[in-house]
């Protein structure tokens, strides 16, 4: 089926406001919305009825989403530009199953290295590895980037209320500042350091682990610094090279993606955080989603149509972002986590065969927690002339239960802004909101204009138990999917990212010329100002 008979279908919507959709269909939001691995869905706040959802459904079908994601699910090759299987669900999969990549099942090797993360995380839990100088480790710092950085850290503050082990410090940028207040404070003697870098040659990284063990070299001895690291990497020479006892070091294979990560070695930061038993029972909850997305049809498939309201905005409504709003402070950094895995696995310009995409790629993702945004964006997203679908998150229940008047609080707040969105405020309300403050005439209507909320504005609402590790698991793994659906449907690879290598080799070409080691020769005259202005700032050279 065409996108056309979608975006013809939707035209023959605008005049539909949704709270007529409501009053139409009383039973409306149990239809729409799904339930699955301890999460409600609510996608009634938005512009689809029936027939949408049926067309929708069909252009997934005609994509060929369902045997698409049985290729991923049983290791086939799907990340075609570098002849890849996409496996980071066998990560969290139970040593039951049996996936083969190449003619080898892949669970055994998967299992055996989770056993050795529980293992080593165990044994620094508990002190029974110690420091060479014979003192307990304190404290964590992990040095890696992009995937190797958001989804751990996101996870690590997202479960803040769990943590009973190490204090667990997160550093991703080259920027020097950074590492230096990370570092600041902490005792090198107590301080174990994570290199998360597959291949070990991460320059963001491996700079800032560089500085980590020059840092580490003031207190401890040349001679033992390499028992204050561990890796997480596949490159057990570059491992060695560095002093890392091969049993420090954990490696994951290439049908892993980065931002898809968090669930097996590069998670390590956060099973020393919390515990293996929790850290399993993320896994679980991320299994139970993928057990679900496989198994489930239709409009109960909540992945699919989480995936599916998305594309409606963005590519048959014309959207070009979207709000990730969620009510729980500890999933601060969960946009940013979206944000990588959604914009860099679908932020493509050409289909699976090379060719042009004919249809706009993936929106812009963005957004802050509540109440936070409410005072921030949210005047733009109610008032402002474009149009943002928002998706927000709230849990039933807090983790402080003798502040449960300030969750309840929270709650209303997400409840009343999706409210807001969809009834919104009209001129004639506005009119008598003033009447009431004694305006009348021109000035009326003037103060009423400004009151005024257009409304119809979509919505989706993610409600969950209890922020715990299985629900975490649940939601990351309901995201992942998504991005995988919305790929398939915008045909192409969501597995790779050519996007960020330019920048990277440019900026290696660069750093000799700041250096003052080579000349600017070649360099367009934008790039050759900027350096001569650095370089009169003194910030270039010493």
């Amino acid at each position: 089926m065409s996108i056309e008979k979608l975006i013809e279908h939707q035209s023959t919507l605008t005049a539909t406001r949704l709270t007529d959709l409501f009053e139409a269909d009383p039973s409306r939001a149990g239809r729409y919305s799904s339930q699955a691995a301890g999460l409600y869905f609510d996608w009634s706040k938005t512009g689809l009825d029936d027939q949408a959802v049926d067309l929708l459904l069909s252009f997934a079908d005609d994509a060929g989403m369902a045997a698409r994601r049985d290729q991923m699910f049983q290791g086939d090759k799907i990340n075609v530009t570098e002849d890849r299987a996409v496996l980071h669900t066998v990560l969290r999969a139970g040593s039951e199953v049996e996936v083969r990549v190449d003619g080898e099942d892949v669970i055994p090797g998967v299992h055996d290295t989770l056993a050795r993360m529980r293992d080593f995380a165990t044994r620094l839990r508990s002190g029974q590895i110690r420091a060479p100088g014979g003192g307990r480790y304190r404290d964590v710092v992990n040095i890696g980037i992009g995937g190797s950085d958001l989804g751990p850290a996101m996870a690590t503050r997202a479960l803040s209320p769990y943590h009973d082990g190490l204090r667990v410090h997160f550093v991703s940028n080259v920027d020097g500042a950074q590492i230096a207040d990370v570092l600041r404070g902490l005792n090198p003697a107590e301080t174990l350091i994570m290199v998360a870098s597959k291949t070990f040659t991460t320059i963001e990284t491996m700079t800032n682990a560089a500085t980590a063990r020059d840092w580490l070299l003031r207190d401890v001895h040349a001679d033992v610094v390499g028992l204050h690291f561990a890796a997480l990497s596949s490159n057990l020479e570059k491992t060695a090279e560095w002093g890392i006892a091969a049993e420090r070091v954990f490696g994951f294979e290439d049908w892993v993606g980065g931002r898809y990560s968090m669930w097996g070695p590069i998670g390590l930061s956060l099973m020393i955080a919390i515990g293996p038993d929790r850290f399993d029972q993320m896994l679980a909850g991320a299994r139970a989603m993928d057990q679900h997305f496989q198994t489930s049809e239709g409009r109960a498939n909540m992945p699919l149509m989480l995936a599916l309201v998305g594309f409606w905005h963005r590519q048959v409504c014309g959207y070009p972002t979207r709000a990730v709003l969620p009510y729980e402070q500890r999933l601060a950094r969960l946009p940013a986590y979206l944000q990588q895995l959604e914009m860099e696995s679908n932020g493509k310009r050409v289909a699976l065969d090379g060719t042009a995409l004919d249809l706009p790629s993936g929106p812009v993702v963005w957004g802050e927690p509540g109440t936070n945004g409410q005072h921030a964006f949210y005047q733009l997203i109610h008032q402002g002339t474009d149009i943002i679908p928002c998706e927000f998150m709230v849990g039933a229940e807090g983790h402080e239960p003798d502040l449960a008047h300030q969750h309840l609080l929270l709650v209303a707040n997400c409840l009343a802004q999706s409210q807001a969105l969809m009834t919104g405020r009209s001129l004639s309300e506005a009119r008598t909101l003033m009447q009431e403050k004694g305006f009348e005439g021109d000035e009326l209507e003037r103060q009423a204009a400004h009151r005024v909320f257009p409304g119809n504005r979509p919505s989706t609402t993610l409600v969950y138990p209890k922020l715990t590790p299985e629900v975490l698991g649940a939601i990351v793994a309901l995201y992942e999917h998504r991005v995988f659906v919305e790929g398939v449907l915008l045909g192409l690879n969501s597995f790779d990212q050519w996007g960020v290598e330019l920048g990277k080799e440019l900026a290696v070409a660069l750093s000799p010329v700041l250096q003052g080691d080579e000349a600017a020769e070649g360099l367009d005259g934008s790039t050759r100002a900027l350096i001569d202005v650095l370089d009169k700032f003194g910030s270039t050279r010493d």
